[in-house]
Parts: C-alpha cells; structure tokens; sequence
C-alpha cells in the first residue's frame, strides 16, 4: 500500500466503490431498532421487512397482497438447527419463488409462486449496502463492517480489517466471520457470500468454504489494474459484485455439492470458471445457430482446478438459455470410473440442473435415452457409440440441432477423433455440436482436434492456478529403483517403452499389450517390489514425523499393486488392520471371482468402494496409504494427500492426470 488509511477509511471507500455501481447507501445505526428511521423491530431481525415487502408486491404483479404476505412470514421464519439447511432453505426459495397455496374465487386451490429476486432484470432489484449492522443473538452482540442486502434480505457479509495493523491479518477476518456464525447464525441463513479484505487482499467465499478456499476475483480484461491504495477491492466490487454479474453467480454459479463424507458444502465458481462458462455459452450458441458449424470450442482448465464443476455450471446454464430450446446434453468419458464420478458430480448439483442427469448402462439404454423429443442430460462412456455386430453403421438416433455433446478430456488417441467413435457420434447424432473440456494442454496444431471442437475458448494453465491458490504447486524427488536388465535388452525395451506409454491410459491394441505385459513383468520382479517396499516404508514414516498425512502408490498393474502391498505388510504387519474398518494400508482396484485367490480380498463392490474412499478422504481417518493402479487418480479431492508415489511410466497426458488429487 502507497498510503497510510485506517479501517474506518477503507470501509468508506469501499461504501463509495459500491454506490458507484448504482447500489443505494444508509449507515446501520440509522435503521437499527433505536435508530432515526428505524426499520427493524428487534436487534435480532436481520431482515429489512419494508424492503422486502415492497420489492415483492413491484415484481409479483397479479398476485394479491395476502399471498405477498405470506411469502415475506415464511421467508422471514426460517430456521433450522442446521446452518447449512437453513441456507439450502432459503436458496431453493431464491432460485423457485415461494410456494404457497391460494384459494381461487371458484373456492379451489391454487399452487403460486412468490419470486423474491427479479434475476432477468437487475435494476428491478433493490441494492442496499449498509455498515456497522448490529445483530444481537441471546446477549451476543455482533457488528459486521458491511452487510450488502437485496430486496431487503442480507445476501453478502464483508469484514475488513485496518490496513496499516500488521496484526490485522485477513486470516482475522476469516476468524471473525466463523465466529459470527456461530453466535448470529440468522445473519447467514440469508447469505449468498461472504467477503474479506485486509486493503491488500479481498477474497471471496461461502458459509461453508474453509479459509484455504477464499479467493480473490480477478478480472480477464488486462486493461483492469489493481488500486495502488486498496488492493483487489476495487475490482471485486467492479467486476463480481456489480448487479447483473452477481445476481448471475447467485442463479447459475451457485451449487451445494457433498464432500466426500455426506455432508452438504456451498460453492461459488471462481472468476476463471465464470468467464469460461459464459464464453462457452455464447460460442455454443453460435455452434447450435442454423449458420453454425457446431464447434463450440475447447475450454482448457489446468487439472484440480474444479473443471468438473465448470462442466456442471455450463450445462446448468445452456439448459435453461431460451436460445437453445431445451437442449439435450450428452456427457462422454472414455473410462467408467471417471463416467461415474463425473455423474457423482452432476447428481449432487440436480437442484442447479433443474433435472436428474441419467446414466447409461448400456448401447440400448443409450439409444433410448437420446430417442427424446428434447431435455436431458445423459452420461455416457465412449464405447457405448459402437454398432452391434449385424449392423454396418451406428443408426441415427436424432437428427435435432440442439444436442450437445461434452467430452471430457478430447485427446485424439483416446477418442479416435477422426474415423472411429467420432463417426459413430456422427452417426448417431449428425446435427449436435460438440465442446471439449480438458484439464491437458491439447495440440492445437493437430488439426483433427479443431475439426472436431473448434479452438479454444478459455485457457487457465497450471502457473495461474498455483498464483490464485486454486490448486497447490507440487515438488517431485526422483525415488528411482532400477531395473537389473542385460545390456542386449535395454535398447529393445526403450523402443517398446516409447510406443507403449504414449497410449496406455487410451485404448491398447493387442500388439501393444503385448509389449506392455513385457515391461510390466520386469517392472515387477520380486527383488525390485521389495526393494520399493522397503524405501516406501521408509520415506512414508520419516514423513510422518515432519507431518502427518496420506500417501498413494500408483502402479502399473493390479498384480504389482498386490504384490506390493503383501511386501509392504510383510515390513509392517499392524497396517492391515483387521478389516477394512481400521486398516492403514489398502488396494483398491476392481476384479471379478475369475481372479486369483490372494486378489480377492482386495477387490470390492462398488458401495464397499465408496465407503473406502469416504475413510481416505477423512483426515483423522486410520486409512494413510492406498495402492491404485488407475482409480482414484481423477476427480479425487483428499486435501491431506501430499505424496504420490508413481510406480508407472509417464506420457505426456497420462503424467498431468495423476497428480490431480495433490494439486487440490
């Protein structure tokens, strides 16, 4: 900071920053309960009521005051044990209206629904900012700096702290924030934000974001500066929380996702995921449009940087667009764990959606599933787009414009882009428009790519990731254990080793299965598996005395995975457990009953899995160490993994995609 201003000061300038942006201004001491224009009844009411009640007769016009009235007591009477649901409440009511019944003249029933917010025209709306906002909760007292309301409802909390305080830290600004949930909690069953700043930093985040997940907004215009006096604060309130970008991020960038463990978190996309959504949107548009070539694009997002998500707010959005006449949605991934936890993904955001996302579990579940009139979002695997065998070409499915197919992670040899699956797709759908996102830099000189996509939207590289604290760097210590191979076999091996590995996580042809099961073998001899064994042992639990954590061990077959894991138990008895309730150590991987006796044990079902991963996601969880051989490797947040141990050869694309779960 250039100049010397106290908090006061910055909490001023901050109010002007929004009365710039057309929002209307009024100190809290004045419409508090004892105030000169009081508007509120008790120190305990956070919601502005006049406010409320004008704003809802303005924009519901044909719906008759008692039903207005109505909406503003059930509004203003929510409640719950629960933050968390009291929020998920009030949301559904911002994003549907408020339900209630009237009686009609002819005495029936009637179902009406009470909008709260105008979000097709923002000026209809009333934004209201107000500091020094006293909420008083069983003799707690409390008073945010700045409180933003909406038609008189409480919708962002904002907390500064003194500039030019050293031990005024933002981090105490994130403190304060969790302590007035816990002691006002009514304040934030309204809450759509929650906003910090210390004059340098001003990041944003929700009622349940972890301090680790406030981020600043920043704006894709390199014409935009920051303020040399207050940091990002200025262009915070410029570029998210202008009228029409925030009530955007309040309807389409607003989800409650699960956390691995069953419980509901709110998230917000970040400006990367925002601007990327609506310039997919505008581009898909021009694709579907009966002059487009329906290529929307490719959006490029390092991985770890909530691509999924992204995924979720583009279709959300593309769904309800009137241009796009209730468009179809058609998912495809090339692998089925990465098919289910990318729909993992989409389930738990339906309330976004609008819709349930469906499944496919066949071809003839697949063709039925696309046979509709309109609507849908349908997941599906790659291989699902190929013909039986008494059929020459993939039949024609639906010839509609508005069917647009996702593809996850577009890499040419996985999807075979030109004359393969791409064709069936083609087949099947000869009039959808295609869009890829991947978390892998794409050759856009390879030219199949940008025939098929188009070329690229949005770009956000691992360097901004790390610089905006959405993902973390990663430090790589070369652990080697040598293969013991005769000098006459090294050179036949490199050349095996180079057409190998460029297509091993894609589809492999038997000619290089072969080549591959040769590697392998040698990868796994028994001397090597216990020499890893050993030095694992080792690093792991010298690690552990710096920092506690967890570890995988990612290996190049299900036979080295288990093979290693015997070794490793042979070193550490204790880490088995006694089932899976308590082991430290765990393979996971799928089988079947034809495999080996000594494998079974290792293999679950599906639920069995997913309760494993529930124990690896859990920090204070036993489970420390699993042993994968390609589960877990994508779309696997466990924020206290931070070793991988790679025991596979590595690709180009295949190396960025497994140190996903580190870089969360």
């Amino acid at each position: 900071m250039s100049e010397s201003i106290a908090e006061s000061d910055f909490e001023e300038l901050l109010i002007d920053f929004f009365k710039e942006q057309g929002y209307s201004y009024i100190p809290g001491p004045t419409i508090a309960p004892d105030g000169e224009s009081s508007e509120r009844s008790d120190y305990s009411e956070v919601v502005l009521r006049r406010r409320l009640l004008s704003k809802l007769i303005e924009i519901n016009p044909g719906i008759n005051r008692g039903v207005i009235d109505d909406a503003v007591r059930k509004i203003t009477s929510i409640s719950s044990n629960s933050l968390i649901d009291a929020n998920i409440t009030f949301h559904e009511m911002l994003m549907q209206g408020v339900r209630l019944e009237s009686k009609r003249s002819d005495g029936t029933i009637a179902g009406e629904f009470v909008k709260i917010v105008d979000f097709d025209n923002p000026e209809k709306n009333e934004f209201l900012v107000v500091n020094q906002f006293t909420v008083i909760n069983e003799r707690k007292e409390r008073r945010p700096d700045v409180v933003l309301f909406v038609n008189g409802l409480p919708l962002v909390v904002i907390e500064l702290k003194n500039p030019t305080d050293e031990k005024a830290t933002i981090n105490g600004a994130y403190t304060q924030i969790q302590n007035y949930k816990n002691e006002v909690p009514q304040l934030f069953y309204y809450n759509e934000g929650c906003i910090i700043a210390d004059g340098v930093f001003t990041e944003f985040g929700t009622i349940s974001s972890g301090y680790q997940h406030f981020v600043e907004w920043k704006s894709m215009d390199p014409e935009d500066k920051e303020n040399p006096i207050f940091g990002t604060a200025e262009l915070m309130v410029q570029r998210m929380l202008n009228k029409e970008t925030y009530l955007d991020l309040i309807r389409n960038f607003t989800v409650f996702d699960d956390d691995g463990t069953g419980k509901r978190i709110k998230k917000v996309a970040k400006y990367h995921q925002y601007y990327a959504v609506n310039a997919a949107i505008d581009a898909t548009v021009k694709a579907v449009n009966i002059t487009g070539d329906g290529r929307c694009g490719v959006v490029w997002h390092t991985q770890g940087s909530g691509k999924s998500l992204t995924m979720v707010f583009y279709s959300g959005k593309i769904a309800r667009d009137s241009r796009m006449e209730n468009p179809t949605i058609v998912v495809l991934t090339d692998r089925i764990d990465l098919d289910d936890q990318l729909f993992g993904t989409f389930s738990h955001c339906k309330d976004l959606l609008r819709q349930n996302p469906q499944q496919a579990d066949s071809r003839d579940d697949l063709r039925g599933m696309l046979k509709v009139a309109s609507g849908g979002i349908v997941f599906t695997t790659i291989n699902k787009f190929i013909p039986t065998e008494d059929e020459n070409k993939y039949p024609m499915l639906s010839d509609r414009h508005n069917i647009i197919v996702i593809v996850d992670e577009a890499h040419r040899s996985q999807y075979d882009l030109v004359d393969g699956f791409a064709a069936n797709i083609r087949d099947a759908l000869p009039n959808a428009s295609f869009i890829a996102f991947t978390g892998t830099p794409i050759d856009f000189t390879d030219r199949s790519t940008v025939n098929v996509f188009g070329q690229c939207i949005s770009i956000y590289d691992i360097s901004k990731s790390i610089e905006d604290k959405t993902t973390v760097p990663i430090y790589y210590e070369s652990r080697l254990i040598k293969i013991d191979l005769p000098d006459e076999q090294k050179e036949t091996l490199n050349d095996a080793f180079d057409e190998v590995s460029e297509s091993m996580e894609y589809t492999i042809r038997e000619k290089e299965k072969r080549k591959w099961a040769m590697l392998e073998s040698l990868v796994g001899v028994d001397k090597r598996i216990e020499l890893v064994a050993k030095d694992i042992v080792m690093h792991f639990e010298k690690r552990q005395e710096a920092m506690d954590g967890k570890a995988m061990i990612v290996c190049m077959s299900r036979r080295i995975c288990v093979e290693l894991y015997d070794e490793i138990i042979k070193l550490r008895p204790e880490w088995a457990g006694n089932d899976d309730s308590d082991s430290i150590l765990n393979v996971i991987m799928t089988g079947s009953a034809m495999d080996p006796p000594e494998w079974q044990k290792h293999i679950r079902n599906k639920p069995r899995r997913n309760e494993m991963a529930l124990r690896f996601k859990d920090p204070g969880d036993p489970f420390k160490i699993v042993i994968v051989r390609d589960m877990w490797l994508t779309g696997f947040d466990v924020p206290s993994l931070y070793r991988q141990t790679d025991e596979r050869t590595w690709a180009d694309a295949g190396d960025l995609s497994r140190q996903q779960g580190l870089r969360r």
